[in-house]
């Protein structure tokens, strides 16, 4: 993950390192120094290296000796740094975990092809993105396809459902000040929020991740207040609906949110921890798919294995900064309680004595 880019000499000078405790030193994209991984990835670590430069008359070219010395912490992230030319110091500072939220990469990073129906969608977006009517052809697609599918009413409560979860995503992207292309209606697979920006850090994948899902619950505490203050039941079948629609969401399986959450938190602990948690979840989601019959979420695991296979292999050059232990110990109890609020829902609407506010409690007895 890129650690500091200051400027040296008029050139970009970008330091580079992982948990591993590599670290790589680049002076205008030339790696001029690095440092070999090993247990000791934290505290100070001094970069040298020298440059030739010509004299201002052209002739005998003169040694710049330059060294950085950047003192790193992973938790709390924190680096403080010192840049040296030729003895004298030119530039020092520090850095924390926001300002990595904050940066650009200097160069675009190659994450690799992205597989499966939702890369290809992506992709299918992207080219269609000088399109404006793109998006109202898509939702119109949408409703036209679950309507047929079920019926208008039922197309139009999916719809909303849709809407207000992508809007969390989009509202979390610029909290993080990424720009969006705001969120696309995909029919048959849902949604999907757009941005050409990269995340740099665990917890920005789960505030993104996770907020759809509380944007959701929101939607299904309204909609029971309406409930209670007008006795319609449209109302509270929306909101179970709803409940239900985000609680598979958050199932723990990439790339649903509840999956993102999960591998966030369990690659902030331990590659191993990360990568048992994520095949459990593979697991789980294997059983569900069995039960019921969803071709669709064997799908999801699908695509699900590969991304979690290629976020192992290159888990030491992962650009993500880490979850803190506070963070980690928030983001599960976030993700627990988003949950619990989900099933509280459906099972108080199950016990109201109507079949259809039992219903998604009897999806999840079944």
């Amino acid at each position: 993950m890129e650690l500091l880019r200051i400027e040296c000499l008029g050139k970009p000078l970008l330091l580079e390192g992982s948990l591993a405790g590599w670290q790589q030193l680049y002076w205008d994209q030339q790696l001029v120094a690095q440092k070999a991984a090993g247990q000791d990835n934290e505290g100070l670590t001094r970069h040298r290296f020298s440059l030739q430069q010509l004299q201002d008359d052209g002739t005998q070219p003169h040694i710049i000796e330059v060294e950085l010395e950047a003192n790193l912490r992973w938790e709390p992230f924190s680096l403080s740094y010192q840049l040296k030319v030729q003895g004298e110091v030119v530039a020092h500072g520090s850095r924390t975990e926001k300002d990595i939220e904050r940066q650009e990469p200097l160069l675009p990073r190659d994450t690799g092809r992205k597989l499966g129906v939702i890369g290809l969608a992506s992709l299918g977006l992207k080219l269609l993105k000088s399109a404006k009517m793109i998006k109202v052809v898509l939702a119109g697609a949408s409703l036209a396809a679950y309507s047929w599918l079920f019926s208008f009413q039922f197309a139009v409560a999916l719809i909303a459902c849709l809407v207000v979860h992508e809007y969390g995503h989009v509202r979390a992207m610029q909290y993080f000040g990424m720009k969006t292309k705001g969120f696309y209606l995909i029919p048959f697979l849902g949604g999907m929020a757009l941005t050409d920006e990269k995340i740099n850090t665990r917890w920005q994948d789960v505030v993104i991740s996770i907020m759809g899902p509380v944007f959701g619950l929101g939607m299904s505490l309204l909609c029971l207040l309406a409930w209670w203050l007008t006795d319609n039941p449209i109302f509270a079948g929306l909101a179970g609906f709803n409940a239900l629609l985000n609680l598979f969401n958050l199932l723990p399986i990439v790339p649903l949110d509840g999956g993102h959450v999960i591998k966030s938190i369990s690659f902030s602990m331990n590659s191993h921890t990360g990568l048992a948690m994520c095949v459990g979840g593979i697991g789980l989601g294997v059983v569900i798919s069995y039960s019921f019959g969803l071709t669709l979420l064997a799908l999801f695991l699908l695509i699900g294995s590969v991304e979690i296979f290629a976020e192992w292999r290159g888990r030491h050059q992962s650009h993500l900064l880490p979850l803190n232990r506070y963070g980690q110990i928030f983001s599960a109890v976030w993700y627990l309680c988003t949950l619990a609020a989900f099933v509280a829902i459906i099972v108080y609407l199950g016990g109201q004595g109507d079949s259809i506010f039992g219903l998604p409690l009897e999806i999840l007895k079944s």
